[in-house]
């Protein structure tokens, strides 16, 4: 699907998508619906492959901090595009296309939102495949590669750029930042050449999450089956959850949640989250992790539901989704996204070696 074209009538289906790549986090989309529509309005914007932009300077863009502080510290829509102009100064190199750090909730769409305000090409590739919560965890830091110079904006117009640091220093100065200003910024990362995109970026996540999208469109009332087989994945439980203990001094905060599985096998599904999804077991048994994607959807409509938009009595159901192929290529990257990453003393649980996704496209192992 990479060189579809984005328009106003695919921003439900791709704000659908996003939320199910976010794992239960990420930020809601939703909140960009109306901007992504009335800019797609005036403008189609292209999901362009990496090899189409040659060594043309890609930065990546996003957001960091709380996204539910968006709800109190409203945008104002620049932040993004003045973090790329910014780092545009300090480099000296004018971005010919961008691309989301990560192609999940709330970066995904601002990143859609940047092409069109920016009026440049959208590389249809991002640096996570997924939600995940930190700068250390993208994938291009992994791999070895350049993520400074970093470029925040604030929404109260405060800039702040870091060079020259590593990736856990860079997440931690980055937090430091948000944490004593304004609670989120807009960011931007190195410029890079959008060839790179294939060995250290996911490529065709944007794709992928509007084909979900498409997909999940086609859902009404369904059943758990008729779920799993739209989006290509595994069903878990159906069931009211029971209990949901959360411990928010525990990193970005931890939750445990425990599903009733209603279904005639039963069973007590258990899930593990902090920002997101991130282990699921079944009578304490670990059928499901990290980096593979963990979704809680409303069982009447399929809709899904964030981790800190779950309470006890909702009727959900688990389906796990196949994750991005990129940290599946070797147990180097998978250690860095996988429940040890998180302080979960599990071995990562994943779904077969190849699953068919809804734009057919292959994931290896």
């Amino acid at each position: 699907m990479t060189g579809a074209r984005l328009g106003a009538d695919d921003v439900d289906a791709l704000v659908v998508g996003l939320t199910l790549l976010g794992s239960g986090g990420g930020g809601d989309p939703q909140l960009f619906r109306r901007a992504l529509r009335d800019a797609l309005a005036r403008s189609e914007v292209v999901l362009h492959d990496p090899a189409e932009l040659g060594d043309a300077p890609v930065v990546a863009v996003g957001m960091l901090g709380a996204t539910r502080v968006l709800t109190e510290k409203l945008p104002s829509g620049r932040e993004i595009l003045t973090a790329v102009r910014a780092l545009a100064r300090w480099t000296g190199v004018e971005p010919a296309a961008v691309m989301p750090y990560e192609a999940a909730g709330l970066n995904g769409a601002m990143a859609v939102a940047a092409a069109c305000e920016l009026g440049l090409p959208l590389l249809d590739a991002d640096l996570m495949g997924r939600a995940l919560p930190r700068l250390d965890q993208l994938t291009r830091a992994v791999a070895g590669g350049p993520i400074t110079p970093y470029a925040m904006a604030e929404p109260t117009g405060e800039i702040v750029l870091v060079d020259d640091a590593g990736p856990a220093a860079l997440e931690r100065l980055a937090r430091s930042v948000v944490a004593q200003g304004g609670g989120w910024a807009g960011g931007a990362l190195a410029p890079v050449p959008a060839s790179r995109a294939h060995t250290d970026a996911c490529v065709g996540t944007l794709a992928r999450a509007l084909a979900l999208g498409r997909a999940h469109a086609t859902l009404v009332r369904p059943t758990a089956d008729e779920v799993a087989t739209a989006l290509a994945g595994r069903v878990l439980a159906a069931g009211r959850t029971v209990e949901i203990a959360r411990h928010p001094s525990v990193s970005f905060g931890r939750a445990g949640i425990a599903v009733l599985d209603d279904r005639p096998a039963g069973g007590v599904l258990r899930i593990e989250a902090e920002n997101e999804y991130l282990l699921a077991l079944v009578d304490g048994e670990p059928v499901a992790s990290c980096p593979d994607l963990i979704c809680l959807l409303d069982r009447r409509t399929a809709a899904p539901i964030a981790v800190d938009a779950l309470r006890p009595g909702d009727d959900v159901l688990a389906v796990v989704l196949p994750g991005p192929p990129w940290w599946r290529a070797s147990a180097q990257r998978l250690r860095h996204v996988d429940p040890r990453a998180f302080g979960l003393d599990c071995d990562p649980v994943l779904l077969p070696e190849a699953v068919t996704l809804p734009d057919r496209t292959e994931i290896p192992a």
